[in-house]
């Protein structure tokens, strides 16, 4: 009888992550894979100053499963490129440090690929606070709701079926051979990016609510805007590289934000531009509070008074960014550094 076992591969990048990767891994020891399936994992470091490469260096020492891989790029997208280069799995799974996995997530990964027969699989982008009350608590609510996101299907819990993107991933290795790696000139969407390439290519992106993850969201109004202004910002480099958006809400925020500036420059010559800047604004200050309503009536009214401030954050923040993104596009510019550090 053939002893011989299969290989998953999970990749994650990191970069000064000393309070997270040791749980992290630990987390991984965890998973209960299918009979048969041998686990690899793969962390690619951004050159940590933190500590954070000495205590993966120890990890890594103590169960060879575990491997570092160095990613003097520092950002994610060329150390997800790292790490496929070495792994050695017939399936590749990425995981995200500041993320908490069901035991069964990797198993659950691998009977989505097979059920769906999809080019990457995920589950749902999950947001969990840092503390159940005050501003982290807020900022997770409005990000579960699909009302905030523009209808995102990667919102709800419980949905299965086709989608245009998802959260982190799971590709058969042949999904990398025939779409290519991710875009190491975005520091941010290049998720999104890979997934639009699968499916402009005829390829299958599939979301499972039974692969189950938690994702912990921002804590504080200030990390938020910073987070959600560089998703806006990278967004139309990705258009341009495709000449599509992957789906009409990446749109709509920066429209909005554009059309309400035009509308306010040209208030100080017409009488009929201001008039139309604060219709669109009550307008919009009625919307975010019937959705913050309703977010409030399912996650705890005590969230109600931050509410308000937080959807409108996440909406204006990836507006303006859109906005700084599509400046640097049509100049025709290198995308601007300070868009490539880390929001945390």
């Amino acid at each position: 009888m053939s002893t011989a076992r299969r290989t998953v591969s999970v990749i994650a990048p990191c970069r000064n992550e000393q309070g997270h990767i040791v749980d992290f891994c630990r987390a991984l020891t965890a998973q209960h894979l299918p009979e048969g399936m041998a686990l690899e994992v793969l962390i690619a470091d951004g050159r940590s100053d933190d500590g954070t490469r000495e205590l993966l260096d120890d990890w890594c020492r103590r169960d060879d499963r575990f491997v570092r891989v160095d990613n003097p790029g520092r950002i994610v997208s060329t150390g997800l490129n790292r790490c496929l280069a070495q792994a050695r799995g017939e399936v590749i799974v990425r995981m995200d440090i500041h993320t908490r996995y069901a035991s069964d997530y990797i198993a659950q990964c691998l009977a989505a690929l097979q059920r769906s027969g999809a080019d990457n699989v995920g589950g749902p982008w999950v947001a969990q606070p840092a503390t159940p009350e005050g501003w982290p608590a807020a900022i997770a609510a409005a990000f579960q709701s699909r009302w905030v996101a523009g209808g995102a299907r990667s919102r709800d819990r419980a949905y299965e079926g086709e989608v245009d993107t998802v959260y982190l991933g799971c590709w058969p290795r042949a999904s990398f051979q025939r779409y290519g790696g991710f875009d190491e000139q975005l520091v941010r969407n290049q998720d999104d990016e890979h997934n639009l390439r699968i499916r402009a290519a005829g390829g299958k992106v599939w979301q499972s609510g039974r692969i189950r993850s938690v994702y912990q969201s921002r804590s504080t109004p200030g990390q938020l805007a910073r987070q959600w202004r560089q998703y806006g910002y990278w967004k139309p480099f990705v258009m341009r590289k495709h000449g599509q958006a992957a789906s009409w809400r990446h749109l709509a925020p920066g429209v909005f934000v554009g059309l309400q500036g035009l509308l306010l420059l040209a208030s100080t010559v017409s009488d009929h531009a201001l008039a139309g800047f604060l219709t669109l604004t009550l307008l919009y200050l009625l919307a975010v509070l019937a959705t913050a309503l309703l977010v409030a009536r399912e996650a705890g009214w005590r969230l109600l008074p931050r509410l308000p401030v937080v959807i409108g954050l996440y909406h204006l923040a990836y507006g303006a960014g859109s906005l700084q993104g599509w400046a640097d596009v049509l100049r025709g510019r290198e995308p601007d550094p300070a868009f490539g550090r880390l929001t945390r």
